[in-house]
């Protein structure tokens, strides 16, 4: 049932964005496919990466996207947290956070980032790959979450053409909030999904579970709480001071 209401609900989320214009692009990310990076986030590059700025991910999503919650410094790339307020176009979220996504839109290969997560009942911690409608493509997505509930564990799962529940929970062997790790997404034409952490490969994907996705994504991080899903991600109640999910790099290999 938990893995049932939250396809459900990720799946009314992304149809109530494409219908608002939530997930909407600056005009010039409709982008080629991008080649192999290494970005370590000494600075905002512009050239690869954009903030989310005023609106929601919809319903699922507690929380509207302000670019003045990414910032860059000393190496780290960090995705802020707080009950500031947001524009309109947040539809009234109570709170605030920040999202970071590529211009371009990437194929086959092996995607990197090395981070630390947020440890707090009800919020999630992501890296992940997305395309959907605001691309002009069904949607697909592969991702990597920390559920602020149990920083022990990571969840992976994807979707293809708007479908996932392909969900499984990996025990990482550390608290994902307590330090920066390395986790990999590994995407390989030849019909496989592998998932690492710290290089140690935890999880694989060979469609036996449903088709595989085979659309190019754009590579993405966010840090969000959760309303209606407390099955999920257990319920949030905001601490009165901002939570930062951390992040050192993003690699991209292209295979």
């Amino acid at each position: 049932m938990q893995r049932l209401t939250r396809t459900l609900a990720v799946a009314v989320t992304v149809a109530l964005a494409a219908v608002t214009g939530a997930v909407q692009l600056p005009s010039a990310a409709h982008a080629a496919i991008g080649g192999s990076f290494t970005d370590n986030f000494t600075s905002f590059d512009t050239s690869r990466w954009y903030k989310a700025d005023g609106w929601s991910n919809g319903s699922m999503f507690n929380v509207g996207w302000r670019a003045d919650h990414v910032w860059f410094n000393g190496g780290v790339m960090g995705l802020n947290l707080d009950n500031a307020t947001c524009p309109a176009g947040c539809s009234g979220k109570p709170y605030a956070s920040g999202e970071l996504r590529t211009t371009d839109l990437y194929s086959y290969g092996r995607f990197e980032v090395r981070m630390k997560a947020v440890k707090r009942s009800g919020t999630v911690t992501s890296f992940f790959t997305y395309t959907g409608p605001s691309d002009g493509q069904p949607w697909d997505e592969i991702d990597v979450e920390i559920l602020g509930k149990d920083t022990t564990r990571m969840q992976t799962n994807y979707f293809t053409n708007g479908v996932g529940g392909h969900e499984a929970i990996i025990n990482l062997g550390f608290d994902a909030s307590a330090g920066f790790h390395n986790y990999a997404i590994e995407w390989w034409n030849q019909g496989t999904i592998n998932w690492f952490v710290d290089g140690r490969l935890v999880h694989q994907e060979n469609g036996s579970r449903g088709p595989l996705p085979t659309r190019p994504q754009r590579i993405m991080a966010n840090l969000w709480p959760g309303i209606g899903v407390d099955g999920w991600l257990g319920p949030f109640t905001y601490p009165g001071s901002p939570l930062t999910a951390r992040y050192e790099w993003v690699k991209y290999t292209k295979y």
